[in-house]
């Protein structure tokens, strides 16, 4: 899937760069960005990123404690890639992100 259509970044890329960098593994869409060299050009994927860094740390951490902070940025990018979710969202929350 595409991500990022400016630079035509897949979730693929985003997630091999997470795997790649086990140890400096990027938090940021900034850092992520910087590791596939590149830079975001409109920003309409940050959000997209975020969920992904955020799926991809959950899904790394062998702990998996019930209030990781990293399970609740999951959770929420999650709902904010959902249709439905959005539509429910007054419209100066989306202009916001």
């Amino acid at each position: 899937m595409i991500v990022c259509s400016c630079n035509v970044l897949t979730k693929q890329q985003i997630l091999d760069a997470c795997a790649a960098e086990a140890t400096h593994a990027p938090r940021t869409p900034a850092q992520t960005y910087r590791c596939l060299g590149c830079a975001p050009d409109c920003g309409r994927c940050l959000v997209t990123i975020r969920a992904i860094l955020a799926e991809a740390r959950l899904s790394a951490c062998a702990v998996g404690c019930t209030t990781c902070p990293g399970q609740h940025e999951a959770v929420a990018g999650d709902n904010r890639l959902g249709q439905s979710k959005v539509a429910a969202l007054p419209p100066f929350a989306i202009a916001a992100e």
